[in-house]
């Protein structure tokens, strides 16, 4: 505690006795229960002296004084309660004491009212005299109450996560301390449950300290999972001293530990392993400890140095860090500062270091702190061989309050701290820091109308933020065929996502992430929007055609599917179609380029005969390049033998609204539609490319030019592929002469007559 609020409480105390005599009308069982609540207050034992004050307001609701000395009593159990009595008995007696305006600013800056506290601060500091010392701590508190805001106001993705009551309890934990393989959890404990508590059913309190508290004592848990731990197992019997004994680090294999007893104003003291416990502690020689308060201590993975915080090397006793290397005989040598960047005129403790020796971690009251404690890491300048310039590692790692021993896992993915925070079990907890990481969500898009019918082609955008208010955007397009998706979006939070089809935007929904602390988590999550997809719509009409070994002669059953697609077209003359040859892999690759194209001119001109408009039709060979199952078999080599048919359009245009047509004609696995008249369908389509220039795009990403005469008697076809593939068709008079480019440089030319 500091020196201020030591005054302060001081001259509380005096005004509370003074007003408690002074009101004779209070019964007399009121002014015993408040003189005793005053008592324990003023011994700084908060804890007993609330139920004291409760049961006088319980009697007299509006004693501004009980609600205020209650209030501050409450800080260091419930902040929010502490603020509810203090602006309380504000209300009801605006100089219940001359330092109202002071607690008010704390109480505030410790609820995250920045603002209001830095006004209280600056009241405050208006009733004092110009040369009153308390100016300059005040000034302090308000830099604090403005570091506060800022580092509130640009938080970092870090999940902190309370262990639970299992080690937690009203009461006061910390000095985690983790095992190598991360199964055993080494803490500290004012709980009920330590060696000096006494029955605590009985009238015997037990042995308590000073502020009347229990001393600490050490525990152990034995880690079941992640999230859960097996009832804590006192280690008192050797390590437990007459005042207070606190875990601080294992070390060489877990067989040692490093530990601080309340000896000398407080110590660092080792212990060995022995069995399943350990040895009576030593203390460490005269080099670490001092009839100072020495509290915290690192000892490095190799074994030949020592961080330590004590006071022994400041005039005020406040902590500094100090370091000691082993000497040849075996036992450290002089102290010596970190230096000047690490060590202010506040206290600074408990050092931590990195396993690689580089960063160094620690709690400290000075700096650009939040209020009270907060943990900072500097990283080792190794050309100017001195520890750089600490940095705050910010909210939520830290807080308004204090925030001290912080200390990484096992493997450095997480970190232990210990912490007073809204939301814990009481006192200080144990709490474990996670930073957030991306997950991968992955799904499907379906249509609302059956919820089975995928969407390719469709645009999702996940909007969002980071924790500091930062944009977050990222985006996929669901895959041809199956619909899929799939981003990487950083997670515990909720997600704005836009899904748009051909540039327009269906509809936007909330998606909420949660959180993620590896980068190996997968959500699954599918999409149903209020969207029909005509392209698969017609993708499932156009059936696809199959052919003979080594024959582009159309099959009966080929017959009656290009007249099902001639309907189809006939009844949507906005519509327009590249015609697909495929071949399986018997022949040579040319002489299949050539088979191809002959398949895909045998429907072409068919359906020209049946009076599509030939401008509405563009031809393509894969030859065996595209294959829709392995060369394996018959069966699958069947498969290979076929002509496709896709839907394309102009760049930029929508599908138009499909028209199913006739039914004359359907082919075998399509079913039968009802009459639409081809007037009422053209007067919502587009109209048919007509003579001139036009570029298309296919749904694998193929851009098609297309230059029709003013006759329409010759069409000239290019095609340039995603891999840089390019073809050049000419139509004339029935003849198509065709030049191919594949992606490997490969050339092939194609001359025939289409009769």
């Amino acid at each position: 505690m500091d020196n201020l609020v030591r005054r302060l409480l001081k001259a509380s105390c005096a005004l509370a006795l003074t007003a408690a005599v002074a009101q004779p009308a209070l019964a007399q069982s009121t002014r015993k229960q408040l003189k005793t609540a005053n008592k324990y207050f003023d011994q700084e034992n908060y804890r007993a002296s609330i139920p004291f004050y409760e049961q006088v307001l319980a009697k007299e609701p509006n004693n501004a004084l009980a609600l205020f000395r209650a209030g501050i009593a409450y800080m260091s159990f419930d902040k929010e309660k502490a603020s509810d009595y203090i602006y309380k008995a504000q209300k009801l007696k605006p100089k219940v004491s001359k330092d109202v305006e002071y607690w008010l600013g704390r109480v505030d800056h410790l609820n995250y009212n920045f603002d209001e506290a830095i006004q209280h601060f600056q009241a405050y500091n208006t009733t004092l005299k110009q040369k009153d010392s308390r100016k300059k701590e005040l000034a302090q508190l308000i830099q604090h109450s403005k570091n506060a805001k800022v580092q509130f106001n640009s938080p970092k993705d870090i999940f902190v996560k309370n262990l639970g009551p299992t080690i937690n309890t009203q009461y006061s934990e910390h000095s985690p301390v983790i095992s190598n393989d991360d199964k055993l959890l080494l803490f500290t404990s004012r709980g009920e449950n330590v060696t000096g508590a006494g029955a605590t059913n009985g009238k015997s309190k037990g042995n308590v300290a000073a502020d009347g508290e229990y001393y600490e004592d050490i525990f152990e848990a034995k880690r079941i999972d992640e999230d859960e731990w097996e009832k804590p197992r006192s280690l008192s019997g050797a390590l437990n001293g007459k005042g207070h004994d606190a875990s601080i680090q294992v070390f060489d294999n877990d067989t040692k530990m490093l530990m601080y007893r309340q000896d000398e104003n407080g110590d660092i003291f080792y212990s060995e392993r022995s069995g399943g416990d350990w040895t009576e502690p030593k203390k460490l020689n005269n080099n670490i400890n001092s009839k100072a308060f020495e509290s915290d201590a690192y000892i490095t993975p190799d074994g030949r140095t020592i961080y330590f915080s004590t006071g022994k090397f400041s005039e005020d006793g406040t902590l500094d860090i100090y370091y000691s290397t082993r000497q040849p005989g075996g036992d450290w040598g002089p102290a010596k500062s970190v230096g000047g960047a690490i060590n202010t005129l506040y206290d600074d403790d408990s050092p931590y270091l990195s396993r690689d020796g580089k960063t160094l971690y620690f709690s400290s009251r000075g700096h650009n702190t939040m209020g009270g404690y907060d943990i900072f890491k500097s990283d080792w300048d190794s050309v100017g061989n001195k520890w750089g310039r600490p940095e705050n590692m910010g909210y939520p790692i830290n807080t308004p309050d204090d925030d001290t021993y912080y200390r990484l896992s096992p493997d450095g993915s997480y970190a232990y701290l210990s912490s007073y925070r809204i939301g814990g079990y009481g006192e200080k907890d144990i709490y474990t820091i996670n930073y957030i990481k991306n997950a991968i969500i992955r799904g499907k898009v379906f249509s609302k109308r059956d919820s089975s019918t995928v969407i390719p082609g469709v645009e999702l955008v996940f909007s969002g933020t980071q924790a500091d208010k930062t944009a977050l955007s990222y985006r996929d397009v669901t895959k041809p065929i199956t619909g899929d998706y799939q981003v990487n979006v950083l997670s515990g939070r909720t997600y704005q996502v836009a899904v748009s089809k051909d540039g327009k935007n269906i509809e936007t929904q909330e998606f909420a992430v949660p959180i993620s602390t590896n980068d190996s988590t997968v959500v699954e999550k599918n999409f149903y929007v209020d969207y029909i997809d005509t392209t698969s719509m017609l993708a499932s009409q156009f059936k696809k055609i199959y052919f003979d070994t080594d024959k582009y002669n159309l099959r009966p059953e080929s017959i009656q599917e290009l007249n099902n697609i001639s309907n189809i077209l006939k009844a949507n003359p906005g519509i327009n179609i590249s015609i697909e040859g495929h071949c399986d892999s018997r022949n040579t690759d040319e002489y299949n380029i050539v088979l191809g194209q002959n398949r895909a001119n045998a429907s072409y001109n068919y359906l020209k005969k049946s009076g599509i408009p030939e401008t509405r039709m563009v031809t393509v060979s894969y030859g065996e390049r595209r294959p829709a199952a392995p060369n394996d078999s018959p069966e699958n080599m069947q498969l290979n033998r076929r002509v496709e048919f896709r839907v394309i359009l102009k760049e930029g245009e929508a599908m138009p609204q499909f028209n199913p047509g006739t039914g004359a004609g359907t082919g075998t696995g399509t079913t039968s539609t009802s009459t639409t008249s081809s007037s009422s369908s053209t007067s919502r389509t587009t109209v048919p490319l007509a003579p001139g220039k036009s570029k298309v795009k296919l749904p694998d990403g193929t851009k098609v030019k297309t230059k029709v005469d003013e006759d329409s008697d010759k069409v000239k076809v290019k095609t340039k592929g995603a891999n840089d593939e390019k073809s050049k068709t000419v139509t004339k008079d029935g003849t198509i002469d065709s030049k191919v480019k594949e992606a490997d440089g490969s050339k092939t030319k194609v001359k025939t007559d289409n009769d």
